[in-house]
């Protein structure tokens, strides 16, 4: 009998160990995993927020990068129009001054023409002057035949 009661011992003696074990010891533990599996779930949760501030992130990121290509799209638009617009107010600026140096230059060439014309006409009427006095055999008085060299003047210039 001695082997049963042995058993008997063992028995109660693991009751009472499990049963200190359950009533001490296994609160502790269960709080402890308890406070680990919501740590854990906590990580997962802030974990998976992550992923989705993330993946928000990406997209906001990538409008911002195709707004802003967008806008530089539209600048360099703009810039091209202002300085198509640059070049052609210059190349009309550059016509009309073109017009205006030609006009001056036409009215510079009639006015040397006219001077040249003028010119001319003194120097035929110096040299008429000249052949009277050599055909009369004496000089002629400029000042008193003013008419008939304006006269001579006249018919030289008409042609």
């Amino acid at each position: 009998m001695l082997p049963n009661l042995t058993l008997i011992i063992q028995i109660v003696a693991f009751m009472a160990v499990a049963w200190l074990v359950m009533r001490y010891g296994w609160p502790p533990i269960l709080a402890a995993i308890e406070e680990r599996q919501k740590k854990i779930a906590q990580g997962l949760a802030a974990s998976e927020r992550g992923e989705k501030e993330l993946a928000a992130a990406k997209t906001a990121a990538n409008d911002i990068v195709k707004e802003a290509r967008g806008q530089a799209t539209k600048i360099v638009d703009q810039a091209n129009r202002h300085s198509n617009e640059l070049v052609e107010e210059a190349r009309g600026n550059a016509v009309v001054e073109g017009q205006r140096l030609i006009a001056d230059a036409r009215q510079e060439v009639a006015l040397e023409s006219t001077r040249a014309r003028e010119q001319l006409r003194r120097e035929a009427a110096s040299l008429a002057v000249a052949a009277a006095s050599k055909l009369l055999g004496r000089e002629v008085d400029a000042r008193t035949h003013a008419d008939l060299l304006n006269n001579l003047a006249n018919e030289i210039e008409r042609g």
